[in-house]
This record gives C-alpha cells, structure tokens and sequence, in this order.
C-alpha cells in the first residue's frame, strides 16, 4: 500500500480555535467540495506558522463563511492567523493507479478566497514510468 495525496487546502488561516467543542476542523464546505475534502474524512494539518503537524476530522462550516476553525484539542495546535495546509490522502496498491489521480489544490489569499486551483499530475514519456508536473486550472482548460 502507497499513501498518497489525493486533496489539497495550502495556505488557508485559521480563523477560529474553539478549545471546548469536541474535537475535529470546521471547513467551508465550498473549500471542502472543490477540492473534493469529505465530512468526517482525516486530514493531515500541518502549521507553517509553527511546525505544528496533527490530524483530525472534518466537518463542515457555513457555506461561503470561508471558515478554517479547529477545535477540542487540535485549537492547542494552532491560534487565529496561523497558516496551514491541510491534506486528505488515500491509499493505492499499484504505483501505476497515479496516472489516474489526479489531486486536487486548492490555494488561498490572505482572506481564504480560493486565489489559484491546481492538479498534481503523474505521466509516462519514453524516458521515465514516473515524471511528475502541476497543471492550474488554465492548463486544464485547455
């Protein structure tokens, strides 16, 4: 079994730490769906404000409320302005299954807008069975 990333939030703020709920991180469901992030799917969070790394579960916030709100325990692992990334990830069995995932990131402006909307890409050429690139949203329009 390979864990890969299947799901991408990079760059989005904390807005909220709620230390007494019990447990788990309020998403936009937005955010959640366009980058195809599940109610109560574990994620992997990881601070870049302080090094922090945890996971936990996802729920789903107000819609358009631009949330990112970590709570119980995890509301230690981070304060309100702190950037993170947060990751959803699967497992394949066959290295050849990346040329069909392609993953989806999503990154964010000092306001959690969506800025940007990109793909992790895995292919073949006649060189390598694994080369790896990252196709924005233009590229995919194309």
């Amino acid at each position: 079994m390979i864990k890969i990333i299947r799901a991408k939030l990079h760059g989005i703020k904390i807005t909220d730490a709620s230390l007494n709920y019990r447990g788990s991180i309020t998403l936009d469901p937005v955010h959640c769906r366009k980058a195809g992030i599940y109610p109560l799917e574990y994620v992997d969070i990881w601070n870049k404000t302080n090094g922090n790394r945890i996971s936990t579960y996802v729920i789903y916030g107000e819609e358009g409320s631009n949330c990112c709100i970590l709570n119980g325990a995890a509301a230690r692992t981070c304060q309100p302005g702190d950037e993170v990334i947060i990751s959803a990830s699967m497992y394949i069995t066959n290295p050849k299954e990346l040329y069909d995932i392609k993953p989806t990131v999503l990154i964010f402006d000092e306001n959690n807008n969506i800025s940007e909307v990109m793909q992790y890409n895995v292919y073949k050429n006649n060189n390598h069975d694994f080369n790896f690139n990252i196709l924005t949203e233009t590229d995919n329009e194309e």
